[in-house]
């Protein structure tokens, strides 16, 4: 069965089952629910490589730190590859391109185990991780875009928020499957993600609506400055964010305790970020602007926190307010970018929004390796502080804008009204 359209309140009141909508178009509140679980098994890979490539590349080298690079290959062709991919899928229906690109992504991870299980060359290994990457960002972007397909505006933010629930699961939970079966044999904990990351493919609907026919002078546009700005805010964000789940072990070292115990910092970011989706979707609300910069600084002060070290019990706190604040902000960045972007850039665009996350996380994962665990954090700390002073700006310009646009929409009515008599009793 086909679906188009959007999905209504019925999407959130299961026992409605079917909701004929004005334009006729029938939808089961069942579709949305398949995108969000296709949703979530899609970040299964990501959350699981380290661990996975750790293990397989320990087994084949005897080295672990082999499977970091195997991991920094994958993220750098994802950065690569996220515009171009996505714009050579712009003519195509976008559940078709995007089931081809997960396809792709499995087949390639696949791959990677059918390598390793033969003891294939390194060089071989690294193909297999690069092809796997290439298209991640632009099956994120056009997955991301099927959603305004799904949901009308005023429940977007809901949905994402719950979305991002599930990604926080599926970000704490891969992680641990990966490494149980990685015990046992590291070839099947890298079969078992790919297998698992493959969810879109059976997942999500078919959507006919979701063609976009591409208009030369579109693709040719500039984007908005502001949307170059919310993607600096999500690359900042996933700084801080990486500057704790990569820099775990070490502040496990820093606080005289054993490398094991760095699930603590690690478990704390996902518990917050978990209860963070809840409440983003009960709430239902994008952040009003104070609110945005208010969390942009609490979520800054909380870096501080981490980089001073005080105390462990500071810096779990502190981890667990950055996980707090994530859903909420990336809901944020994600409605203004949806809000900004042209109708056929907007897979592109959402590509564009993971490869920044992307380059955070390589940014403070290098300055972590070179110049350790305080240059990291500092690092964090400072991005943070500038995505919120330049929030503030972006928001009093926008604001400035609207006083200036609220006289010309006033005089508006008037306008139209000239010359017809008054309703008002003279």
């Amino acid at each position: 069965m086909e679906y188009a359209g959007a999905v209504s309140d019925a999407a959130w009141a299961p026992s409605n089952g079917m909701r004929l909508r004005p334009e006729g178009t029938c939808v089961r509140s069942s579709v949305l629910w398949r995108w969000l679980i296709g949703y979530g098994t899609f970040g299964v890979p990501q959350a699981g490589a380290p661990i996975a490539f750790s293990l397989l590349a320990l087994s084949l080298t005897g080295s672990a730190e082999v499977g970091a690079g195997l991991v920094f290959v994958m993220t750098l062709a994802q950065i690569l590859g996220a515009v171009p991919v996505s714009r050579l899928g712009s003519r195509y229906n976008a559940v078709t391109y995007l089931r081809i690109l997960v396809a792709i992504r499995t087949v390639a991870l696949a791959g990677v185990a059918v390598l390793g299980a033969s003891g294939a060359s390194f060089a071989a290994l690294l193909a297999a991780v690069a092809a796997a990457g290439l298209v991640n960002g632009a099956a994120y972007g056009f997955q991301r875009s099927l959603l305004n397909h799904l949901v009308e505006p005023r429940l977007l933010s809901r949905a994402l928020g719950v979305a991002a629930t599930l990604n926080e699961v599926a970000f704490a939970v891969s992680p641990v499957i990966v490494s149980l079966l990685g015990a046992v044999s590291p070839v099947g904990a890298v079969a078992a993600m790919a297998v698992l990351g493959a969810g879109p493919l059976v997942l999500i609907p078919s959507i006919p609506a979701a063609h976009t026919r591409t208009d030369p002078h579109v693709r040719k546009a500039h984007f908005p400055k502001e949307i170059y700005h919310w993607l600096f805010c999500a690359a900042a964000l996933g700084a801080v964010v990486s500057a704790v789940e990569v820099g775990a072990v070490a502040l496990a070292i820093s606080f005289n305790l054993g490398p094991a115990w760095a699930f603590a910092f690690a478990l704390a970011l996902c518990v917050g970020s978990v209860a963070g989706g809840l409440w983003v979707s009960i709430r239902n609300h994008p952040p009003q602007p104070r609110s945005l910069c208010a969390f942009l600084g609490i979520l800054t002060l909380a870096c501080a926190v981490i980089a001073l070290a005080p105390n462990i019990v500071l810096t779990l706190i502190a981890a667990a307010f950055i996980g707090f604040f994530l859903p909420a902000l990336n809901t944020s960045f994600s409605l203004d970018l949806d809000h900004l972007s042209p109708s056929q850039r907007r897979a592109e665009v959402f590509a564009l929004l993971r490869t920044a996350n992307a380059v955070g996380l390589v940014a403070i994962s290098g300055v972590l390796a070179l110049a350790g665990l305080a240059a990291a954090f500092v690092s964090a700390l400072v991005l943070a502080a500038i995505a919120c002073i330049g929030t503030l700006a972006v928001l009093r310009g926008r604001r400035r804008r609207q006083l200036a646009e609220r006289p010309a929409r006033l005089e508006a009515p008037s306008e139209g009204t000239a010359g017809q008599p008054s309703s008002t009793p003279g």
